[in-house]
């Protein structure tokens, strides 16, 4: 609010243009619907005329933020671990937020992305998303910390001088990721916030939240077929065999939890599907590529089925706002 009314916008105003109540942001403990949060930022940006306005809010963001799991965080001894409570938890702070780290040849990169569920506007919550983990990591490592590179999927806009301030210049737009990328020992250095009271603090933190994701059976299949699906070889055989065991003892413990191997299948295709649409530099014949289908035809009968209307259809869907 503090930010908007500072650029001359109406807070009240744009709240109400998505059916948010401003009592509803003033409360840590009200759940709000991410979608609603996003065309909100989007609104914001649009009515004040700043195309980076989620990065300019990520600046009013602190550790502090994250509630109960920012003095977990606190009692984490690296940084990897402090990533890897935050990718557990993301749950526990945003529905739609996924956030996954790789390490190769001495990188590692922190992408970020949501899975909203529906078509809305991304940009402005990727941009307060790369901006808050950023300044997380800093908290984490220190004031001097900076990233090799900060990378957007979106297009450049006009302006980039908050983009060079917030990241010390190291900025790539366009990327076919949204995230950071930074030195992969980096992950390794200690956290500078912990400390044997902020450890025990933290667990009993812990406590407090809902259980976290783990590692389950359903899991690292997950891992696998977004791992397999545009070679497409993404078939229950193989993914058993990756896993050291065959179809039928994979079936059976995906039962054991009320999954199954197809539910899998669709629901990555869905969160991936999402991703892709989200940015304009993937066409709908790369797209169906990228999902392992055969054919587009087959992808638009599929997400149809899953959405409700076309690719095409949905991704148009994604720039509309109500008026303000």
């Amino acid at each position: 609010m503090q930010l908007t009314q500072s650029f001359g916008g109406d807070p009240a105003a744009l709240m109400h243009a998505v059916d948010l109540d401003p009592a509803d942001l003033a409360s840590p403990e009200k759940w709000v619907p991410v979608v609603r949060v996003a065309r909100l930022l989007e609104l914001s940006a649009r009515a004040c005329e700043h195309a980076d306005f989620g990065l300019r809010l990520a600046e009013f963001r602190r550790l502090s933020t994250l509630g109960p799991l920012s003095l977990a965080l606190r009692g984490e001894p690296t940084l990897r671990d402090a990533l890897g409570l935050l990718m557990r938890y993301e749950h526990s702070y945003n529905e739609a937020l996924r956030i996954r780290v790789a390490e190769t040849e001495g990188l590692a990169t922190i992408r970020l992305w949501f899975e909203m569920g529906e078509p809305a506007p991304s940009t402005q919550a990727e941009q307060l998303a790369v901006g808050a983990l950023h300044g997380i990591v800093r908290e984490v490592l220190g004031p001097q910390w900076q990233p090799l590179s900060a990378c957007f999927s979106q297009a450049a806009p006009a302006d980039t001088s908050t983009y060079a301030r917030v990241f010390g210049g190291r900025v790539h737009f366009g990327h076919d990721f949204t995230g950071l990328v930074l030195y992969a020992k980096d992950l390794g250095a200690p956290n500078l916030l912990s400390g044997p009271e902020s450890e025990t603090h933290g667990q009993e933190m812990l406590k407090s939240l809902a259980a976290p994701r783990g590692a389950t059976t359903a899991d690292q299949v997950r891992d696998l077929v977004e791992m397999l699906l545009p070679a497409k070889r993404c078939g229950v055989d193989q993914v058993a065999r990756s896993m050291g065991m065959d179809r039928r003892t994979l079936h059976r413990h995906l039962a054991a939890t009320g999954d199954t191997f197809t539910s899998i299948v669709d629901s990555v295709r869905a969160g991936l599907a999402e991703r892709y649409l989200s940015s304009e530099r993937y066409r709908l014949t790369e797209i169906s590529d990228l999902l392992g289908f055969a054919a587009p035809s087959a992808f638009s009968r599929w997400f149809r089925q899953q959405f409700g209307e076309s690719p095409r259809r949905w991704r148009a869907r994604r720039t509309d706002l109500p008026a303000a």
